[in-house]
């Protein structure tokens, strides 16, 4: 009797070898018997047009392997991750029934954290949300982290003090009475499918940050300035989450004048750096992760864990 489909996460920095690693991962179990399709877990990816600044791996390159959850959402839609937990899982549940293992694959910490781990998000007053987006916009994210200091001074120290729309989502469930606006991962998470491996795939510093640099400049030769400015003619400017994306933010700088290219290829450096900062802090706190190279062995961790 063959073994009860897995979940997997192949989770880590930007830049890192994750996507290659879970098609090798997924070419492996699929040659073993066991099938395999893999899941989107990086926010901007669920952009349609998004494709040079995301890193999205164009379709002719998937192997004939399934991808999920790609290409999901216009730029001028928000990307939520109550919603996207509930897609996700629809997903993966639909994987299982083809007796197939999911792969969910991405370094957005929050949206694997919602599928992989039992998180449960209070609903949305979505008048409260207007009124306190109008209230970013008019007075800053400063104003607003000051109210929920008064409100809820613990939620208030562990939001990103430059992140307008986390400041807007923990006011919002505040002052409608909820707890754990969802920005920070449980203490003690409890697994959502016990039978689940998580891979951390591991960099090391001075490494990842040519990496980076490099990655960085080749979005430029590729074209994501002329991607940016085909996205703004659908609505970029108009997103709330799609145009501050890092790297479209700078490209879009860049084509009203306010950075030159090697400003913008610099900011967008030096924010991908911290981002990436970011991301490993936020999957080393995983229970049971194991870190491996981005050229490890997909045998060797498809076989301990048979």
């Amino acid at each position: 009797m063959s073994a009860a489909p897995r979940l997997w996460a192949v989770v880590g920095a930007t830049g890192t070898g994750k996507t290659a690693l879970s098609l090798d991962l997924a070419e492996h179990l699929r040659a073993t018997g066991r099938g395999a399709e893999i899941v989107n877990a990086d926010a901007m990816q669920l952009y349609l047009g998004m494709e040079i600044g995301t890193a999205k791996l164009p379709v002719d390159e998937r192997r004939g392997i399934p991808h999920h959850l790609f290409d999901e959402l216009d730029v001028t839609e928000e990307a939520a991750v109550a919603a996207y937990q509930l897609r996700a899982r629809t997903v993966v549940a639909d994987i299982f029934g083809r007796g197939a293992d999911a792969i969910l694959v991405g370094g957005s910490g929050l949206y694997v954290s919602s599928v992989v781990f039992d998180f449960r998000f209070p609903p949305h007053d979505d008048d409260l949300r207007a009124q306190l987006e109008a209230d970013l916009e008019r007075d800053g994210p400063g104003a607003l982290l000051a109210r929920l200091r008064d409100i809820d001074p613990t939620t208030a120290a562990r939001v990103d003090p430059r992140n307008g729309r986390r400041i807007v989502r923990a006011l919002e469930v505040a002052l409608a009475g909820g707890e754990n606006h969802g920005a920070a991962l449980p203490a003690e998470p409890t697994l959502w499918r016990p039978d689940t491996r998580i891979v951390g795939v591991h960099v090391d510093r001075a490494d990842l940050v040519v990496r980076l640099g490099a990655r960085v400049e080749g979005m430029w030769r590729a074209g994501i300035v002329a991607e940016a400015a085909e996205l703004r003619a659908r609505g970029l400017d108009d997103g709330v989450t799609a145009r501050r994306a890092i790297g479209y933010a700078q490209a879009l700088a860049q084509l009203d004048g306010t950075l030159d290219q090697t400003e913008a290829i610099a900011q967008t450096q030096a924010l991908t750096r911290r981002y990436a900062r970011r991301q490993v802090s936020w999957f080393k706190r995983y229970p049971g992760i194991q870190w491996v190279g981005p050229d490890a062995d997909v045998a060797a961790l498809a076989d301990s864990s048979a």
